[in-house]
């Protein structure tokens, strides 16, 4: 009898591992179908008006870090090559001591961008968050999205969804470690699961304010 029950629960747990695992499987099949062909090279991708940079980690003295550094650079090489004419920087800015926008800010602006053609944008907490307020705070309408591969397939899934018709470009400047690829990729499965659940379920608001629309 115990054997029998033990079969059992064994039977449910597999049915149940596989439901979760294709949750989380799906989606980022999905996106990456959606994101193959929108992905472009900086030499490629179309021109557009704005490029927008998502927010990463900084380091201790509160410069960009590394895979914030190599989203900027890639930037900075869309607007001095003529592909785009400003440049949007979103990211984390909740404490006075952690400020992503401008971070990136003042890496763009040691390459050589002129200030006015850098917009920042604070409240970027989130991918989901650069999207929404890309759109609704800063009227974008079309865009070049930059960020590295692991990233790509949510950033343009979530801004086109948020009416940003948008074309992403990576950054591939340096080299990152295999164990962090790795991770990264790990962790952004189930960030695509959630990516997924909000535009279908949650539809959380982010931190809005009153519009910004770049001139």
């Amino acid at each position: 009898m115990l054997k029998k029950v033990l079969r059992f629960l064994w039977r449910i747990a597999l049915v149940l591992g596989s439901l979760v695992a294709a949750g989380l499987i799906l989606p980022r099949f999905v996106m990456g179908l959606y994101a193959a062909p929108r992905t472009f090279t900086v030499q490629d991708v179309r021109s557009e008006r704005v490029v927008i940079v998502f927010g990463a980690g900084l380091l201790r003295d509160g410069s960009a870090g590394p895979v914030l550094s190599d989203r900027v650079q890639t930037a900075v090489n869309l607007y001095l090559g003529g592909k785009a004419q400003k440049i949007l920087i979103s990211g984390d800015n909740r404490e006075i001591s952690y400020n992503e926008p401008e971070a990136g800010r003042q890496y763009a602006l040691d390459r050589g961008v002129p200030d006015e053609d850098i917009v920042l944008d604070y409240a970027g907490r989130r991918t989901y968050d650069t999207c929404y307020r890309a759109k609704h705070i800063f009227g974008v309408d079309s865009a070049i999205l930059v960020t590295q591969d692991f990233h790509m397939e949510r950033s343009l899934f979530l801004c086109n969804w948020f009416g940003v018709d948008s074309v992403g470009v990576e950054a591939n400047n340096r080299y990152f470690l295999k164990r962090s690829r790795a991770w990264w990729n790990f962790r952004e499965t189930f960030a695509i699961f959630q990516a997924a659940w909000d535009v279908l379920y949650a539809k959380p608001l982010p931190v809005l304010g009153e519009p910004e629309p770049i001139e």
